[in-house]
C-alpha cells in the first residue's frame, strides 16, 4: 500500500511572477475549488482521489494543490534623471484544490474523512501563507525602489526582475522543503493517508 501512497502526493503549483509594485492595505482572495470523488470507505475514497485528483507537473495526479494568480498595478515615474516606483498594488488570488465526496458518507467514514481533509487543508494553507509572505516581501523590496541615471525607466525594470526572481525562488524552495518533511516517511501527510485508508 505504501508504494501506492507515493503517487498521490500533494503539490504546490506556482504561477510565474509579473513585475512588482507597491501595495497598501491589500488582502489576498482565497478560494477553495473542490473536485468530486466517490466511495463508501476510507480506502475507496483514497482510490477515487488517485483517479480524479488534479494533475500537477510531471508527478501525475495529487491529492490537493495550491495555485495562485498574482498581478500588479505599478507606476514607474521619472524623477530628474532617476526612475522611481511610485505605485505598487497587488491583486493576489490563491486557489486551493481539494477533494470532496459527491454523496453523503456513512457516519463512521464521515468522521474519518473529516480528520483527513482537515489535515490536508491545513497543509495547503501553509503553502498559501508562504505565497502571501512572498508578496509582502516583494512589496517591501519595491517600495520607493529607485534607479539612478535611468530617465527612461529601463534599468529599474531589470533590477526589479532580478530581485523578484530571487524572492520567488526562495518561496518555491520553502514549499519544496515543507512538502519533503510533510510527505516523508512517517510525515504528517503519510499519517493522514494511513488513518483514512485503514479506517472505516
Amino acid at each position: 500500500m505504501r508504494s501506492k501512497f507515493i503517487s498521490f502526493m500533494l503539490a504546490a503549483v506556482f504561477a510565474s511572477l509579473p513585475a512588482a509594485a507597491l501595495a497598501e492595505g491589500w488582502q489576498a482572495v482565497e478560494e477553495v475549488r473542490p473536485y468530486a470523488i466517490s466511495g463508501r470507505s476510507g480506502a475507496a475514497l483514497y482510490e477515487s482521489i488517485g483517479e480524479h485528483g488534479p494533475k500537477a507537473g510531471v508527478t501525475g495526479r495529487v491529492i490537493a494543490h495550491t495555485t495562485f494568480k498574482l498581478t500588479w498595478t505599478r507606476k514607474y515615474e521619472p524623477q530628474g534623471n532617476a526612475c522611481v516606483i511610485t505605485t505598487n498594488k497587488p491583486k493576489l488570488i490563491i486557489t486551493y484544490t481539494l477533494p470532496k465526496p459527491s454523496t453523503a458518507l456513512p457516519p463512521a467514514v464521515k468522521g474519518s474523512w473529516e480528520g483527513f481533509i482537515s489535515g490536508v487543508a491545513a497543509h495547503e494553507r501553509v503553502h498559501g501563507e508562504t505565497i502571501k509572505e512572498m508578496v509582502r516581501e516583494i512589496e517591501a523590496t519595491s517600495i520607493g525602489l529607485t534607479a539612478a541615471d535611468d530617465p527612461d525607466c529601463k534599468k529599474i525594470r531589470v533590477e526589479l526582475t532580478r530581485r523578484l526572481g530571487e524572492i520567488s525562488a526562495r518561496q518555491r524552495q520553502r514549499g519544496r522543503d515543507f512538502d519533503k518533511v510533510e510527505m516523508g516517511e512517517g510525515g504528517n501527510i503519510q499519517q493522514l493517508i494511513l488513518k483514512l485508508v485503514n479506517g472505516p
